[in-house]
């Protein structure tokens, strides 16, 4: 009974897996398309804003090394200290199914 219960587990959660996978896909896809218009490692912040122009969002500094993010429409940066560690791209998020 119980490897009955599991197998039919197993084939519902199936869809799931691969819309999962979908999705990390196209973030794949999204940040490779969108590679070259975010800053770059080792940038400073003083050429982000000059280069990217004001941020939407400007958070506080966390941890030790201070790690801070910016937040702009299409991506995020983050910093240690003063310099680029990474940019990424905003989530890619699905659409909802229709009702």
């Amino acid at each position: 009974m119980r490897v009955k219960l599991l197998m039919l587990l197993l084939v519902a959660a199936a869809p799931l897996a691969r819309a999962d996978t979908l999705l990390l896909l196209d973030s794949i896809e999204a940040n490779k398309a969108t590679e070259s218009s975010r800053p770059k490692a080792g940038m400073s912040m003083d050429k982000v804003e000059a280069q990217f122009g004001m941020p939407i969002e400007k958070h506080a500094a966390v941890g030790e090394p201070p790690i801070t993010r910016w937040d702009y429409p299409t991506f995020s940066v983050y910093f240690e200290y003063q310099l680029v560690i990474h940019a990424v791209p905003s989530t890619v998020t699905a659409s909802a199914p229709p009702p």
